[in-house]
């Protein structure tokens, strides 16, 4: 996982990590290059553009937060990888007034679906900006976890309502505009011409764990996300994780 991120924080980025290392390791093996292009569509203040830029590949992040920018160009520079990170304004509707169309080895669209007017239209998008025989990531809210949380806390008619909502809110508070399933996920995916080539639920457990068991328990943390690993894979825990993350694979690629 990214070893600039605090434990905590860890949780919520650790089975994504592993799985997009792999598949940039895989990638880069299968095209013989080891730096490879990377776009980061909604990649804010870098979480992943910055450790994927110090595994040595040259990463272009595309967010529409001049802020979030900033804080990427900081962030870099302080990782010193500011030569491989390049920041730009922009986003997935628009993506290709600032990106380049064919030009990325691999792309991450993380947290970016829930947000945008036309998900279908997004996943499009990104799944154009690959090379032939490109890898996508793509990472958005699932549906179960809200539904899981709100019941939880108490909140039945909540609970309920993100349940029967067609974009899975659980009502006007909601600060989530859409969530999926994973089948609507894999759906997009391959709706754009990839093959999915795994999937994984994300926050399982770590969103429901209360924070001072995790913080005070020795050992608590890794065997926390040693159990994520575990359950990450297993479809039975797609339904109630928080977030959920497709692998997606142009026709053709090998080892991705």
């Amino acid at each position: 996982m990214p070893d600039t991120l605090r434990p905590r924080a860890a949780l919520r980025t650790a089975v994504v990590w592993e799985v997009l290392q792999d598949a940039l390791e895989r990638r880069a093996k299968a095209t013989g290059r080891p730096a490879l292009n990377v776009l980061d569509t909604g990649g804010g203040s870098g979480n992943f553009a910055v450790p994927v830029a110090r595994l040595g590949h040259r990463v272009t992040v595309v967010d529409p937060s001049p802020n979030a920018l900033f804080a990427l160009e900081r962030r870099a520079a302080e990782a010193d990888v500011a030569d491989r990170v390049r920041g730009v304004q922009g986003d997935a509707h628009g993506l290709f007034d600032v990106a380049e169309r064919g030009g990325y080895d691999v792309v991450l669209c993380h947290g970016v679906l829930e947000y945008v007017d036309d998900p279908a239209e997004g996943v499009r998008n990104t799944v154009a900006a690959l090379r032939p025989e490109g890898v996508l990531s793509l990472l958005a809210a699932g549906l179960g976890g809200a539904v899981l949380s709100r019941a939880l806390a108490g909140h039945f008619k909540e609970a309920r309502q993100a349940l029967d909502d067609p974009n899975g809110r659980w009502g006007a508070g909601d600060p989530v505009p859409r969530r999926f399933t994973a089948g609507q996920l894999t759906a997009l995916v391959e709706g754009a011409g990839l093959r999915v080539g795994a999937v994984h639920g994300v926050r399982v457990f770590a969103d429901l764990v209360p924070g001072g068991l995790v913080d005070t328990e020795p050992g608590a943390l890794d065997e926390l996300l040693k159990l994520e690993a575990a359950a990450a894979e297993l479809a039975a825990f797609h339904s109630v994780a928080t977030q959920l993350h497709v692998l997606g694979e142009a026709p053709g690629a090998e080892g991705a």
